[in-house]
């Protein structure tokens, strides 16, 4: 056999695609590497705050996703504003980051029916309290017809308690 013959082989062609069955994992893998690439760049700064968003869980089981996270905390250029202020333009960041983090989840799992999220923050004793949650469906595209961004969050389903536009502990 020469090596010409061997290159050009008449024989069957080997099908070299890959089933998704085989292959999920490793596209599961580079949805998620996607996904946290997206929330580093696309949501490296909110409009309220600069801090940076911190996952600090994440998991996908089966067609569901499930995603912790710290809230953004108020934004040092507020100090110098009285205390409700900053408190409530971080309650206020931290619903909009909500709703854009459960967008790029779907848009990043295209196969998941649903998520469930925990956005946490930093509590005075420096321990995690939990703000807002949500066990949130694919289909709820009911939201974009409210202008109320406290009440888009509601109808999509987040939960969360406020009082005087500050989030309080859930």
């Amino acid at each position: 056999m020469s090596l010409g013959s061997a290159i050009f082989s008449s024989g069957p062609i080997r099908d070299t695609s890959r089933p998704e069955e085989e292959y999920g994992l490793f596209d599961q893998l580079t949805r998620v590497s996607h996904f946290l690439r997206d929330i580093r760049f696309r949501l490296r700064h909110g409009e309220l705050s600069r801090a940076p968003l911190k996952i600090l869980r994440f998991q996908v089981v089966e067609a569901t996703v499930e995603c912790d996270w710290m809230a953004r905390a108020a934004d040092p250029w507020d100090a110098d504003l009285p205390n409700n202020v900053g408190l409530r333009h971080a309650s206020l960041q931290a619903i909009k980051d909500a709703i854009k983090v459960r967008a790029l989840l779907f848009d990043s799992f295209p196969k998941a029916e649903s998520a469930e999220v925990r956005v946490f923050r930093e509590s005075d004793d420096y321990t995690r309290e939990l703000i807002i949650s949500g066990y949130l469906h694919r289909n709820d595209n009911t939201g974009r017809q409210v202008n109320s961004i406290v009440m888009r969050a509601k109808v999509l389903g987040f939960q969360f308690r406020m009082e005087n536009e500050i989030l309080r502990k859930i």
